[in-house]
């Protein structure tokens, strides 16, 4: 059997690839063979972090709906226990949970597996890893994969799969306790044990693994969940992408939302740690408004403290944090691990910062280990939702001084270079110097990523984000502006440019 380089299974701080055959010229690489492996290496690290033999190293691992999952996951399990590992089998969780395995008290696993690839189409899966200390990073999954090439290596890519686990666990419905008793605590509502009748709330969890919320968390506690749909696991994603940064997806829980006359509308991504919602009218928050909204919510908790947010966030946000809400914006790099270690960061620096998003939907509190989880997000919502019908008051209200762009883009420019990520940081560099000798522009302070910059004139008035694509040889180029037809204006005006760039494909 030919070796494979595992290494280019990595996808940041995850690890995905293709599971199945189904989509023309692509090429299965997330094999049984790379699952036995890459579990081996894990249980490896594991047990070299916790200063512990393999042989007392305790995991659980689970999996999202994908029709990939079980195969993968015996593949796995098998590569732990072949080194002595005890395995816990939880099968259907959410990513989060996976982590609370580690920290909740009746817990407490050595290290956790899910096996997911988030958002992308079926025939891909893919593996997130943790221990108590948060999820590996990039480093760490760079580690596992070179152990994973070597224990393969050595055994000649023989493996043998087991029968199963040595023990099961309903996990799901032990994260839903955890969550139930948030939100007694956060509301203090008279019927402690059912502080949201009375609420009609619709959950769209895009057939992935996050039917649990609605039927585990929301409804227990008395909610109404009528109109909640897409709520059964199924791999296929037969109604649309699970996926809240999707139209269709956002469009799918508008509409039920409305249509069931809700008071609010939650939905998920595949393994429940990105979210999105709703408003009973059916406007939707997503992007910057969630941010916006989950910052408002906060801030009457820990006001004047920081949000970290990514580096594509609009202007009209920064003006909502630090006027509306009275809470600094520190924008910073695309990449949800990006935002939440900046986070992490500011708070050893003394730098009070308790929010952490992005605004592909992932958010990540300070008070819940920093961890990117969707449904905790929701949790703090639905208490707020809770709290403010109890007083007679909106949602809305929250964030109804939150403006809006009204026109923005997203230019994907290919780079054909063949060393693309040198040469994306020199077209980079000389964009920054293009714009400052361009009238109307002026390079923003302070930027992370890429180069920010404003512009303004007698009509117009918006910014230009340029910078790297994290994974591929693409400059990924935002524009927005505060008036309609503003895009094209400035495109017209940096197109120049780029046009004579040979190996920058606009």
């Amino acid at each position: 059997m030919q070796l494979q380089d595992y290494k280019k299974l990595q996808n940041g701080s995850d690890i995905r690839g293709v599971a199945m055959e189904g989509v023309e010229g692509e090429k299965v690489d997330l094999t049984e063979r790379a699952a036995y492996f890459i579990g081996t290496a894990f249980a490896g690290l594991v047990a070299r972090e916790k200063q512990i033999s393999t042989m007392d190293v305790r995991i659980m691992i689970g999996h999202d709906s994908r029709i990939t999952a079980d195969p993968l996951k015996m593949a796995a399990i098998s590569g732990m226990k072949a080194v002595g590992a005890t395995v816990t089998d939880c099968h259907l969780a959410s990513t989060p949970s996976l982590f609370m395995a580690t920290v909740l008290p009746d817990l407490q696993y050595d290290g956790a597996v899910m096996l997911t690839a988030s958002h992308l189409p079926f025939n891909r899966n893919g593996f997130k890893f943790f221990t108590d200390k948060g999820g590996l990073e990039k480093k760490e999954i760079t580690e596992l994969l070179t152990l994973a090439y070597e224990k393969d290596a050595l055994l000649n890519g023989k493996y043998t799969i087991c029968s199963g686990a040595d023990e099961e666990y309903d996990l799901l419905s032990r994260y839903s306790e955890h969550l139930c008793g948030l939100i007694k605590e956060g509301v203090k509502a008279k019927d402690y044990d059912r502080p949201l009748s009375g609420l009609r709330i619709v959950v769209d969890a895009g057939n992935g693994a996050g039917g649990f919320f609605a039927t585990k968390v929301l409804q227990p506690l008395g909610a109404d969940i009528t109109g909640s749909q897409f709520l059964e696991p199924d791999g296929t994603f037969p109604n649309h992408i699970p996926n809240p940064e999707n139209k269709e997806a956002m469009e799918a829980i508008r509409k039920a939302t409305v249509a069931n006359q809700g008071d609010f509308g939650l939905i998920f991504d595949t393994d429940v740690d990105r979210a999105a919602a709703v408003f009973a009218d059916g406007t939707e928050v997503s992007r910057n408004a969630f941010i916006a909204l989950m910052a408002a919510i906060i801030a009457q908790e820990k006001p004047g403290t920081t949000v970290v947010t990514d580096s594509v966030t609009s202007d009209e946000l920064t003006e909502f944090l630090t006027n509306e809400v009275k809470m600094k914006h520190h924008r910073f790099k695309r990449g949800y691990k990006n935002v939440i270690n900046e986070a992490i960061r500011l708070n050893k620096e003394g730098e009070e910062t308790c929010l952490a998003m992005e605004t592909s939907g992932h958010g990540a509190l300070k008070e819940n280990y920093f961890l990117d989880d969707g449904a905790y997000l929701c949790v703090k919502m639905v208490i707020e939702l809770a709290r403010r019908h109890a007083k007679g008051q909106r949602m809305e209200t929250l964030i109804n001084k939150l403006k809006y762009p009204q026109d923005a883009a997203e230019y994907r420019l290919k780079i054909l270079a063949e060393n693309y990520s040198e040469y994306g940081n020199q077209i980079i560099d000389e964009f920054q110097y293009f714009c400052e000798k361009q009238k109307g522009f002026r390079v923003l302070p302070n930027n992370y990523e890429g180069v920010r910059v404003s512009y303004q004139d007698d009509n117009i008035h918006g910014w230009i984000l340029l910078r790297m694509s994290l994974h591929d040889p693409l400059l990924p180029l935002n524009i927005e502006t505060r008036e309609a037809g503003g895009v094209d204006l400035i495109a017209g005006k940096i197109r120049e440019f780029f046009a004579c760039k040979e190996k920058i494909k606009w």
